[in-house]
């Protein structure tokens, strides 16, 4: 698969969700729903995801890169779908479904994208596909912002997104033709060899699922830590050091990081997979503890940083494990089932923070997060190698 889809699949992705957490309050005011109830219509998006990715594999393993574009398009277009259907709870709720279930879909086929890329070509495809997310988010997050500045309507940066959306699809399209019989062949191929050796066959399918979720399971680790940072440092920074406006600083610093180090540490993910995760979860952890230390502003920005960087290197290098350990013929379910498995630590992660902030306050909180960095330091050094069977 050519590396360029992966990229422009992930700006895509990326520049939807900067446009999507930059429009929230207009959303929110749009709905005329209070913030208890917005977070309440949140948990929809979810519940329509964790099934759409289980069941976007086969698809993606069928019909390749044609899946990816239109799945890329039908994010973009729902996007438009939710501003025109939220004017209530219901309309917001319902059409939240339908954004996950484009949204998680078209999370499995780019990241299938970018480990058929990074198994074609060589390089650390994985992690500059998810620091170009990154970077996609932070750019778009200053656009949507502007335009509201500008006062047009809730509306605009959607279009513009669902644009670009539908720019890459066509792309991909007129790039790739016939790819779909190519895959047939492919599969036809892959199971041919299966059925000369059907009792070996039948034990590697027997034992696939296990490695599957340990690298899911780290996965949603990592998820639960990053997301955490995302959603509770201006929480933090504001409750805790009363930062006031300045607070909004924290997502944007964590986010930015993110991006810089995927994009210069890519390369470690591929040639040391084992230490990237121990040495990423454990700066993660260092860099989270710092922050619940800190007694300034300065200081927790630099904890804040020094986390995104640990994290960053997470969930690609995991991706990159499960690359190299997949043949291409299966490449699309094996995805979707680890990001489903670690989707589960994204939805997880700003919950477990809540729930310890009720019992021992923000900064108690922050300690819980770096100890889950910890678990992942040490589940990596026992569990990665040891349980990642070699491809076949």
């Amino acid at each position: 698969m050519p590396r360029w889809i992966a990229f422009c699949g992930f700006a895509a992705f990326g520049a939807f969700w900067g446009a999507w957490g930059a429009s929230l309050p207009a959303i929110r005011d749009q709905a005329a729903v209070t913030d208890g109830q917005l977070g309440t219509a949140l948990l929809f998006i979810g519940a329509g995801a964790l099934p759409a990715m289980l069941l976007a594999g086969r698809a993606v393993d069928r019909w390749r890169e044609r899946a990816t574009a239109a799945l890329l398009m039908l994010l973009g277009l729902v996007g438009v779908l939710v501003v025109l259907a939220a004017h209530d709870m219901t309309g917001l709720a319902l059409s939240l479904v339908l954004l996950g279930a484009s949204s998680g879909a078209a999370d499995v086929a780019i990241n299938t994208a970018a480990g058929s890329a990074q198994r074609a070509h060589g390089g650390p495809v994985i992690a500059r596909t998810h620091a170009t997310f990154s970077a996609a988010v932070v750019f778009a997050s200053l656009t949507t912002g502007a335009l509201y500045a500008a006062h047009l309507p809730t509306l605009t940066p959607f279009l513009v997104v669902a644009a670009a959306a539908i720019g890459v699809a066509v792309a991909i399209v007129v790039a790739t033709p016939g790819n779909e019989s190519a895959s047939a062949l492919a599969a036809d191929a892959e199971r041919s060899r299966g059925a000369d050796a059907p009792s070996r066959g039948a034990r590697a399918n027997a034992l696939r699922l296990a490695p599957l979720l340990v690298i899911g399971g780290l996965g949603a680790l990592a998820f639960a830590v990053e997301n955490a940072h995302q959603s509770w440092s201006a929480l933090y920074l504001r409750d805790e050091l009363g930062a006031g406006a300045v607070a909004a600083a924290g997502p944007a610093v964590f986010a930015a990081v993110v991006a810089v180090t995927r994009f210069a540490t890519g390369t470690m993910s591929t040639r040391w997979p084992t230490a990237t995760l121990v040495g990423g979860s454990a700066l993660a952890a260092a860099g989270t503890a710092l922050l619940a230390a800190s007694a300034s502003l300065a200081v927790a920005l630099a904890g804040l940083a020094l986390a995104a960087a640990g994290t960053a290197v997470l969930f690609p290098t995991l991706l990159s494990v499960l690359t190299v350990r997949v043949p291409d013929g299966v490449r699309g379910k094996a995805t979707s089932t680890v990001t489903t498995v670690a989707y589960l630590g994204f939805l997880a992660g700003p919950v477990y923070v809540g729930a310890w902030a009720d019992a021992v306050g923000l900064s108690g909180a922050m300690l819980a997060v770096a100890a889950l960095a910890l678990v992942i330091a040490t589940l990596a050094t026992v569990s990665v190698r040891a349980r990642v069977p070699a491809p076949r």
